[in-house]
Formats: structure tokens, sequence, C-alpha cells
């Protein structure tokens, strides 16, 4: 994968945890900010997911109403 930069400024503190954090984990600032994200990414896209599923769960019997068992032939046929 091809790779950016990407300057950021931050207070001296944060640099400085950051930096003792990707030491104590064996790794350099970059790519411990770079772990940073995609985790962040992946607590989104699951945070979507467990939205998505008590929505669902929430109008079950509004989606059943509409799209029930009834209709499932119907989407079948248009196979």
């Amino acid at each position: 994968m091809a790779k950016t930069q990407l300057n950021v400024r931050v207070d001296e503190g944060t640099a400085r945890t950051a930096r003792e954090r990707a030491l104590e984990r064996g790794m350099s600032v970059n790519r411990y900010i770079e772990e940073l994200v995609r985790q962040d990414a992946g607590e989104a896209g699951h945070t979507f997911v467990e939205a998505a599923a008590d929505f669902m769960k929430q109008y079950e019997t509004v989606f059943a109403e509409e799209f029930g068992a009834d209709h499932e032939g119907e989407r079948e046929g248009r196979r």
C-alpha cells in the first residue's frame, strides 16, 4: 500500500504520550498512530452495525407487517 505523509500538530503532552505508548509497544509513532486510526474506524463500523441492529429490533414488527412472509414469494419470483 502506498504511503502518504500526514502532518499534525499536537501539544507536547500528547506528543510525549504518543512516543511513550509507541515505545511500550515496540513500534514507531507513525505505526502507533496508524493503528489508532484503524481501530477508531473499525469501532465506528461496529457502532453503526450495533445501531442498525437496535433499529431493526425496535421496528421489527413494522418491517414484518410491511415485508412479511406473504411478500417472500414475490421476491423469490423476481429472481
